[in-house]
């Protein structure tokens, strides 16, 4: 794996043949008042690989909807402009026809599976198709195997891991042999491993089967193998160009609200003009340079860290032993020990499956153990009970729409309080002081539900600081939102720590664990397998790889050089350059 990660991509032939034609495309949903795209241009040959990437709001699923004529066929609006498949205007056929060409794998790809085993959801659109049946069962023989899903036959879609969900709703696509394959954030919900199987499974199509895939991506580190990169902003097409040189331009990344590669950022930061964007060539151009790493300096620094850690309270959580066994019989924690010190800001890692929520729902009393023990202020969950515990410990959810069921932001945020019958007047104090927590002052009366998904991530944050719990856990605070909202939102947990709140976070996105953390909790398969400080945990990138995880590009870089840097920043002011050293 490290190779692919580390090295350039390997260029490739494309056929310049046009494959998708789109000519100052413009389109507003029914009852906006602002266009979702704004004369939008762009053609790919047949071949190449296109990733689009910006905030949320830009456009992005807008124009993937375009693709096949669901825009403006099934979500209706006005259009102009035009989208051409092979030469064919996808406004003069139906979606039927149109997605013979064109495959689409939906954001939500869980609600494109809906059959009973893995096979059956595989041939359902071949069937629908008409395919006969010997070449549906060779076809379907044929992806499953490509995707790395053969294992799985005869398993129910709702049994498999969100890897393995991804990777079959790619297959049922992908066995109706469209020329053209469009995917909407596919890898979401994906571990670090899982995420690089999708892109492996895409480079694959476009170096193999002639496939043109555009794919919609918030993940900087993975565009690296795309031929192009274009970047949407408010609806307008704002850079259309070569991967490699929209990479480099890290100013114009950032102020789009796209996260710049770090390698670059760093050698920027350093005021070189030509920037590397792998690993490989980071670490090249580092020597090339003579440039060391001031021993002192880097030892400043991880003395800060220790004295910080140091600096920690007592221990809030403990667990013991902790082995929990669902009724199911499938066996989600091992004699997991560990402790949460008052103060920390703990991440848990590890894959899809790996056992993060399952601990952390014991941290609060969510789950009971079936082995050995979790204590909260030194006496066992089990003596306390949700309710009890729950004012100590506060949990917001994955996904806030499981959480949320008011009609007005108030109400959300003061049901906690109310159900313990505080007086109306600490309601109402604790509400105005959570929602200013969040930064929501004023939203008092809206619906939490016309918010967006970042919005309704902090409505579900203030009704849990509204019970003033000494410790927060957030289950994937960051999933399912753009670079900027995952600023704001990890911002504001590093703000509550600050005013004291003690917060457990379980993420799959590498570069929060490396900003944010204070310490980290790796888990494999029930257990816990690695445990200190992101320093510590990223330097073990073996290790990592072995629990379905890799280290930042930027760490890895660092790594290579002999010391464990977290950011850009972090590694520039541990710089001495060739002269100096």
């Amino acid at each position: 794996m490290s190779d692919a990660i580390s090295a350039a991509p390997q260029a490739r032939v494309v056929t310049m043949e046009p494959a998708v034609q789109i000519t100052d495309l413009t389109y507003r949903y029914r009852g906006e008042k602002t266009e979702a795209l704004k004369g939008i241009s762009l053609s790919l040959n047949r071949g190449e690989f296109l990733v689009v990437m910006g905030p949320s709001g830009a456009g992005k699923s807008t124009l993937a909807a375009a693709m096949n004529g669901l825009i403006p066929n099934f979500f209706k609006g006005k259009i102009a402009g035009e989208v051409r498949i092979f030469g064919q205007k996808t406004t003069e056929t139906t979606v039927a026809r149109n997605s013979e060409t064109v495959g689409i794998v939906f954001q939500d790809f869980e609600a494109q599976l809906f059959s009973t085993n893995l096979e059956l959801e595989v041939t359902f659109g071949m069937e629908n198709f008409g395919v006969d049946r010997d070449e549906m069962h060779a076809r379907m023989e044929e992806v499953i195997n490509y995707v790395g899903i053969a294992h799985l036959k005869g398993r129910a879609p709702s049994t498999l891991s969100g890897g393995q969900k991804q990777k079959l709703a790619i297959a049922s696509v992908l066995a109706m042999k469209p020329r053209v394959v469009v995917m909407d954030e596919p890898t979401t919900d994906l571990d670090p491993i899982s995420k690089m199987g999708v892109f492996e499974i895409t480079r694959r199509l476009c170096e193999h089967h002639d496939t043109t895939l555009m794919m919609i991506e918030h993940e900087t580190e993975e565009a690296l193998y795309a031929d192009k990169i274009a970047l949407m902003q408010d609806g307008r097409l704002i850079r259309l160009g070569p991967t490699r040189e929209v990479l480099r331009d890290v100013d114009l990344m950032r102020s789009v609200g796209v996260a710049p590669l770090g390698i670059p950022s760093f050698f920027k930061r350093m005021g070189e003009g030509d920037l590397p964007i792998t690993v490989d060539e980071g670490v090249a151009r580092f020597n090339e340079l003579s440039w060391k790493v001031s021993a002192p300096a880097y030892q400043k620094l991880t003395e800060n860290e220790a004295a910080a850690r140091a600096g920690l309270g007592e221990v809030l959580i403990r667990c013991d032993g902790l082995d929990h066994t669902y009724d199911t019989g499938l066996k989600a924690l091992d004699a997991v020990t560990c402790e949460v010190r008052r103060g920390d800001v703990l991440a848990i890692l590890g894959q899809n499956g790996s056992g993060k929520t399952t601990l952390a729902k014991h941290f609060n009393g969510l789950l009971m153990p079936t082995g050995g023990e979790v204590l909260v202020d030194g006496k066992p969950t089990r003596d306390q009970g949700i309710f009890k515990i729950g004012q100590k410990i506060g949990y917001v959810f994955q996904n806030p729409d499981h959480q949320i069921f008011s009609e007005t932001v108030f109400d959300e945020v003061a049901f906690s309080s109310r159900l313990r019958k505080l007086p109306e007047d600490e309601i109402k104090a604790r509400v105005a002081q959570a929602l200013a927590s969040v930064g929501l002052t004023g939203m008092e009366k809206e619906d939490p539900f016309s918010l967006t998904k970042s919005g309704r991530q902090r409505v579900a944050v203030a009704s849990v600081l509204a019970s003033k719990p000494d410790v927060l856990i957030l289950d994937e605070p960051t999933t399912g939102l753009d670079y900027s909202e995952q600023r704001g939102m990890m911002d504001l947990v590093q703000r509550l720590n600050k005013a004291g709140s003690t917060i457990i976070f379980v993420t799959h996105h590498m570069w929060v664990v490396a900003e944010y953390a204070r310490s980290v909790i790796v888990m494999k398969e029930g257990r816990v397998i690695l445990q200190g400080t992101p320093r510590e945990v990223f330097s073990h990138g073996d290790r990592l790889h072995d629990a379905f995880l890799r280290p930042p590009h930027f760490v890895d870089f660092s790594n290579r050089l002999g010391h464990t840097f977290l950011t850009p920043e972090e590694m520039a002011g541990c710089i001495v350059r060739g002269m100096e050293a």
